[in-house]
């Protein structure tokens, strides 16, 4: 049996201060030992939970510091309409300290190697002076609306850049597996002085249109030595792409990779593609052995420098800010839906009818809209 004053202050403390320990029932008992931490703790919490004021989050964001980066994507991903309304001054006030970077969306397939790629291609560019920031979507339970966050951990190397900012954000079950407020967390990070901000999706569902919604640049990472090179991709995904790299082009792999992008090359050849003056390119690369990922970002260059010579890259980002309006306009109506008192007791009562075959699911939805807006329309 140790005697507690052999303990440090960490396992117990000096001779003549109370600490804890637990007595012959397992009971916590006041022994000598551990120093109490007097009021020093409580104020010390108080501190670290006290909301920040607007200005300190434009003033953090402004200077460029990670905490209230973070703190202020986290009140911007809040559900809580206080949160939201402080939110919405934090992002007037930064707007025009916006849009000067390179939104780039990377989307393919699970396993194609989407976050060893950004891994690569960051850790690339932050040697070469850029900051960039990683939007990482992650695929959230339908159930718990939990989050795997798992990309912190695949970069291990950019997670510590000092140049670069990584923030998984749970989908929450949006549209796509996309985050609902990934548009503005990309706004946030190019007021906090970030020129390149990638967007990886999940790549399943819908969110690859989503993300493209929001970015200058749609690359599709792609494999091949895994069958027919073209088995699966869907034609709309294919057009949405500016260009295509076919990603694990190394070792015995090399000349697979060589096949599949002569495939890609002539399946886009016999695609549309919106944009004038480019055509997307095809591309081999290796993020493990990080060959080909310097030949992908001078096509991003030259796409840049493309798009805004010929004015489509200010036109496509008028379109995504209008885009972004409607959006916002049909998620608060729904959200307000939601959460209305006659709505609210409503909806359980109608749920069980529609479920048990006693009432249309129309007429239901029907009389939901009616108690909203009947409400709604005696409050103006």
């Amino acid at each position: 049996m140790h005697d507690d004053k052999d303990y440090d202050a960490h396992g117990g403390a000096e001779s003549g201060d109370e600490g804890t320990a637990r007595g012959s029932e397992g009971r916590l008992e006041v022994r000598p030992g551990v120093t109490s931490p007097g009021s020093t703790a409580p104020s010390f919490q108080r501190k670290s939970r006290r909301d920040m004021s607007i200005d300190e989050h434009v003033e953090g964001i402004l200077a460029g510091d990670r905490v209230v980066l973070g703190k202020t994507i986290t009140l911007i991903e809040s559900l809580k309409p206080e949160h939201n309304r402080k939110a919405l001054e934090v992002m007037e006030r930064i707007l025009p300290h916006t849009g000067n970077s390179i939104r780039v969306g990377i989307t393919g397939v699970p396993g194609v190697g989407k976050s060893s790629f950004i891994e690569a291609l960051g850790s690339s560019l932050t040697s070469r002076g850029h900051h960039i920031a990683v939007l990482a979507i992650d695929p959230s339970s339908q159930r718990s609306s939990g989050s795997i966050m798992g990309d912190k951990t695949r970069m291990e190397k950019l997670s510590v850049d000092p140049a670069a900012f990584i923030r998984p954000s749970p989908s929450a079950g949006s549209l796509g597996g996309v985050a609902r407020k990934t548009r503005e967390a990309m706004l946030v990070c190019e007021a906090a002085g970030f020129d390149v901000i990638f967007v990886e999706t999940v790549g399943v569902g819908q969110s690859e249109t989503m993300v493209h919604s929001m970015v200058d640049f749609f690359l599709l990472l792609m494999l091949a030595g895994a069958g027919d090179a073209l088995q699966g991709i869907k034609r709309g995904i294919m057009e949405l792409a500016d260009a295509v790299a076919i990603n694990k082009a190394d070792g015995d792999n090399v000349d697979n990779a060589a096949r599949a992008r002569a495939e890609y090359e002539m399946a886009l050849h016999l695609m549309h593609y919106p944009i004038p003056d480019w055509s997307p390119p095809v591309l081999t690369c290796s993020a493990y052995r990080r060959t080909g990922i310097d030949e992908i970002w001078q096509k991003v260059q030259d796409f840049r420098a493309v798009m805004t010579d010929n004015g489509w890259l200010q036109k496509k980002r008028r379109e995504q800010a209008l885009a972004w309006m409607r959006d916002s306009i049909s998620q608060s109506l729904q959200d307000r839906f939601r959460t209305h008192d006659a709505v609210a007791e409503l909806l359980p009562v109608l749920e069980r009818a529609v479920s048990s075959g006693e009432l249309p699911p129309l007429l239901a939805a029907q009389r939901l809209l009616e108690a909203f807006f009947e409400e709604e329309i005696s409050t103006l």
